[in-house]
C-alpha cells in the first residue's frame, strides 16, 4: 500500500517468507514451527487481555507446546513481542515496493509505513491492547520503545534515509514516537481506505521533516556531537596550538 503524488494508493504484497508465517500465524495443514506457534499464541492472547496478564503457561497451552519449548525459544514476553516486530520488519523489507526511486524521502517513508500497517492489520486488536498497557505502565513503555526504535531504523533504511550513527538513532527515535501517534489513529480507523490514518501519517511526517531539518542545523552548529560530519580546518591549523583554552 502506498501513496502516489496524485493521492491514490497502490497495493503491494509481501513476498512469502518465514517472516510472514510469524506475522500471520500458522495456516493450512502446516502447523508451523514451534517458534511461530508461540508468537501466534502470544498475539492471540494479547488481543484478549493486557500484556502484563499473559503467562507462559497459557502461551504454551495455546501454542500446543510445552513450557520447556517456550523457554527454549524466549526468555520473556517482551522477547516474543520483539520477535514479532522483527517478523514485521522482514515482511516490510521483503515486500515488492515497486519503483519509488523518483519519489521524495517523505513519500518513500510514507509508502514504507503504510505497508507496515497493512501487514499489522490482522493484529489490530493486539496492537490496541499493547498501546493501552504502555500508557499505564511507564517501564513497559520504555522497553517497547527500544523495540520500536530498532524497527524504525530499518524502516528509515527501507525508505533510503540515513539511519546510521547518533543522528540516525535520533531520527529513528523521533519516527518511533511519531508512528506511535499514527497507531493510535489507525486502531480506531474502520475505513477500508484508511483515510484518517493516511492523513495522520502525512501530518506526522510533516512534523518529522521539520524535526529532521532542525537536527541537521543543530549538527552543523555543533559538529563534535555529530561524528558523521568532519569539522573543516583552515590550512595550517594546529590542534594543540589553536584549540580554544578551557578552564
Amino acid at each position: 500500500m502506498a501513496r502516489k503524488t496524485s493521492g491514490t494508493r497502490r497495493q503491494s504484497e509481501p513476498r512469502p517468507s518465514r517472516a510472514t508465517a510469524a506475522v500471520n500465524g500458522p495456516s493450512g495443514s502446516a502447523a508451523g514451527s514451534i517458534r511461530d506457534r508461540i508468537i501466534a499464541a502470544f498475539l492471540g492472547l494479547l488481543a484478549e487481555k493486557s500484556f502484563e496478564a499473559i503467562g507462559f503457561a497459557e502461551i504454551a497451552e495455546r501454542a500446543g507446546a510445552t513450557l520447556a519449548d517456550v523457554r527454549n525459544e524466549f526468555d520473556s514476553t517482551l522477547r516474543i513481542h520483539a520477535a514479532h516486530a522483527k517478523a514485521i520488519d522482514r515482511a516490510v523489507l521483503g515486500g515488492d515496493e515497486g519503483d519509488m526511486s523518483e519519489e521524495s524521502p517523505r513519500e518513500r517513508l510514507f509508502d514504507v509505513l503504510m505497508r507496515r500497517l497493512d501487514i499489522l492489520a490482522p493484529h489490530k486488536a493486539a496492537v490496541r491492547s499493547l498501546l493501552r498497557s504502555a500508557r499505564r505502565n511507564p517501564p513497559l513503555a520504555l522497553a517497547l520503545n527500544g523495540v520500536a526504535v530498532r524497527s524504525q531504523q530499518w524502516m528509515l533504511a527501507a525508505a533510503g534515509i540515513d539511519s546510521a550513527g547518533p543522528r540516525g538513532m535520533l531520527r529513528a527515535q523521533g519516527l518511533a514516537l511519531l508512528f506511535a501517534q499514527v497507531l493510535s489513529v489507525w486502531i480506531e480507523d474502520d475505513d477500508p481506505g484508511l483515510a484518517r490514518t493516511m492523513a495522520a501519517l502525512d501530518r506526522t511526517l510533516g512534523r518529522g521533516a521539520r524535526w529532521a531539518g532542525f537536527l541537521d542545523d543543530l549538527c552543523r552548529l555543533v559538529p563534535p556531537r555529530c561524528p558523521s560530519l568532519r569539522r573543516r580546518r583552515r590550512p595550517g591549523y594546529d590542534e594543540d596550538r589553536d584549540a580554544p583554552a578551557t578552564a
